[in-house]
């Protein structure tokens, strides 16, 4: 067990948990009413998250970067600590200085390589990774992380080995290319992938998202077309889910919390062209600690949760705790975002972990140095 992981009994006789207050390293919290909507149920597991920038328009520069942080800012609930990390959306055109001085200013702690196509909002995304070398280079010298949506958008290539073929024909020779640079594959969904970011640790890291350590392809049409199930990457074989529990149980470094928690309204999910994303961001930390307890590991699920995503990226980790409790608990089925909702993730469902207590500390940020 980690020196800061607790095992305790709470008053119900249940098992409980007490780590260091987690981060998610890959948020979705669009904006205006989704964003004020959303962002309470992340700030209230999450001491820090990092937010993706696939807006409309995307977040391609300082200044927009700096007002969608005042953004998530004005939004959190009432005594809430939680502290947004911005991204950058990398584009064919973007230029070395833009990102660099988002990086300097502290506005910038990593920019985000989404295919062009790859995902939701990702049409104005980088159609020749190796086109982009001056910003990588950039960015390799500067130690600012790139995060990547690793899919092949060729529509030649089946949607299942999407994940595959980027990782062979664009991951690989990027990460030869680039020797020094620090890189992020996001929401990671095969064996394969797992083993291309154990090989190439420490500069490399790779997050796990809550969902795809609980469902396989199967899960998605199990009693006909389940549409809240469907994301990007999509979810593989059961030998893939079983592989990545045993990798973000197992306490590794290289592998930490990133839920990729993307809500979208309801007729959006449920339409003839259904988005992708799965909205988690209300059941992430109960449906991780579940899949530790059930795998045993609960002594490693601080590490996983609180300490190596914040090593990955030279960060302070966070001073505060989080109490998770084995009790059984539900969350309502949807949250209501206007005239529309949102649909939860294992909404409506019995839980078996549940979020106990939160003791925050407040933070002043400086990503020089980390939170002090």
């Amino acid at each position: 067990m980690s020196s800061n992981a607790l095992f305790d009994t709470v008053p119900s006789g249940g098992a409980a948990l007490t780590i260091r207050r987690p981060d998610d390293w890959h948020v979705h919290l669009r904006d205006g009413a989704m964003l004020a909507a959303v962002l309470p149920y992340t700030a209230a597991q999450f001491a820090r998250g990092l937010i993706m920038p696939n807006l409309v328009p995307p977040v391609t520069s300082v200044a927009a970067a700096a007002a969608y942080r005042e953004r998530i800012l004005a939004a959190r609930p009432s005594g809430s600590d939680f502290l947004p990390l911005m991204t950058c959306y990398l584009t064919d055109h973007i230029a070395p200085d833009e990102v660099e001085k988002g990086h300097a200013e502290g506005v910038w702690i990593a920019a985000k390589l989404y295919p062009a196509g790859a995902t939701t909002n990702a049409h104005h995304g980088v159609t020749d990774i190796p086109g982009i070398a001056p910003v990588l280079e950039r960015m390799e010298k500067i130690g600012m992380p790139l995060l990547i949506h690793g899919e092949a958008t060729d529509p030649a290539v089946d949607i299942f080995d999407r994940e595959a073929v980027f990782m062979d024909q664009s991951l690989l020779p990027l990460l030869k290319r680039h020797p020094g640079l620090k890189v992020v594959i996001e929401h990671v969904t095969t064996a394969e992938t797992l083993d291309i970011v154990r090989a190439n640790a420490p500069r490399v890291a790779g997050t796990i998202t809550p969902h795809h350590l609980m469902i396989n392809r199967t899960s998605i049409f199990q009693g006909g077309l389940r549409p809240h199930l469907y994301c990007l990457p999509v979810a593989k074989r059961e030998r893939h889910r079983l592989a990545l529990r045993k990798a973000a149980t197992s306490g590794e470094g290289c592998f930490f919390i990133g839920t990729d928690t993307a809500p979208h309204a309801r007729g959006a999910k449920e339409s003839a062209c259904g988005c992708a994303g799965v909205f988690v961001g209300a059941t992430a930390l109960q449906s991780y600690a579940q899949v530790f307890d059930e795998e045993g590991a609960l002594d490693h699920l601080e590490a996983f949760a609180s300490l190596n995503g914040a090593r990955f990226y030279g960060l302070v980790p966070n001073a505060g705790t989080v109490m998770i409790e084995k009790r059984k608990s539900r969350v309502a089925a949807s949250i209501a975002v206007g005239d529309q909702e949102v649909v939860v993730f294992r909404g409506d469902e019995d839980l078996a972990w549940s979020i106990a207590e939160a003791k925050p500390r407040r933070w002043s940020i400086d990503l020089r140095r980390g939170f002090v």
